[in-house]
């Protein structure tokens, strides 16, 4: 068990979110105002009376959590392929490509009917390809079903707590925070810890192509470096179709004044269709289309 386990090392590069998207099931926004309609204005000081309330960021967090509420009661499920790129301990990963099936928690009268469920499968680097990964909260006892993939001993199929040390070895985040709507949440949390202090520049360009989507991007900088900043400039893209939040890139700053801010985290949605009907047959580890072998 402790040779598998290490086998296993080579772990999920996985995590929450952003990028490219195609769907022609966008949820309802009528209700929903566009970033683009919010005006972000920087007030000349802050002070413990008014900085909460005059914060750059607040019609961000506002449209955030109306959108958070909406993907909860709109978006049941999804597929997509995300590319995602991290620093962990320091060292840049490589871009990892995966092909996602997601489907969201369901609450009907308090009770959890359909909960939240997670398969991916690594195209690539060639170190992954084929790695298999499912969860299902609440069930295996609570534990990731790993298929190892791979040049060497790919068939290798073992369960790991969602924040062991295997599972985490090489992830910022673990596999229960991947998703769009884990991302809005991470983010809605991290931007009402900011709002606590100044120094915070937004911008917006509601037009801004990427992956031949039009997207608003919008710029968070925290020009000065600060033990509770965690990042000097993080940028979002909001598909303008969908409003639903497509790429997330956050750069940390540079050891020189002459140097680029250092990549953080990267994650891109890439063919992002919403509410395809997942079952679950799905997240099955018995599907006929998944190569797991009987764990050890």
């Amino acid at each position: 068990m402790k040779m598998i386990r290490i086998l296993l090392a080579a772990s999920l590069t996985l995590a929450a979110s952003s990028a490219q998207a195609q769907s022609d099931h966008a949820p309802d926004d009528a209700q929903t105002p566009k970033l683009a309609s919010l005006s972000y204005v920087q007030p000349a000081s802050f002070t413990p009376s008014n900085i909460r309330n005059n914060h750059p960021l607040e019609p961000l967090l506002s449209w955030a959590e109306q959108r958070q509420q909406r993907i909860r009661e709109q978006v049941r499920d999804y597929t997509c392929v995300l590319v995602s790129r991290e620093r962990v301990r320091g060292k840049l990963g490589p871009r990892v490509y995966i092909a996602a099936k997601v489907r969201h928690e369901q609450i009907e009268d308090g009770e959890v009917k359909v909960p939240f469920s997670l398969y991916l499968k690594f195209l690539a680097p060639q170190r992954y390809k084929d790695r298999e990964v499912l969860y299902v909260e609440g069930r295996n006892d609570d534990k990731l079903l790993v298929r190892k993939g791979g040049r060497h001993l790919p068939s290798l199929t073992a369960n790991l707590d969602p924040t062991c040390v295997l599972a985490m070895a090489e992830n910022r985040y673990p596999i229960t925070e991947f998703g769009i709507l884990r991302l809005v949440d991470r983010l809605i949390t991290l931007g009402k810890q900011e709002t606590a202090y100044g120094e915070c520049k937004v911008e917006i360009d509601d037009e801004f192509e990427t992956e031949k989507r039009v997207c608003t991007q919008i710029e968070i900088q925290h020009p000065v470096p600060r033990d509770y900043f965690q990042y000097c400039l993080a940028r979002i893209y909001v598909d303008n179709d969908l409003q639903l939040p497509i790429r997330f890139e956050s750069y940390y700053w540079p050891e020189a004044d002459d140097e680029d801010p250092l990549l953080l985290e990267e994650y891109t949605y890439h063919d992002l269709k919403l509410n395809v009907g997942l079952t679950d047959e799905d997240f099955d580890p018995n599907h006929p289309d998944y190569q797991f072998a009987e764990s050890q």
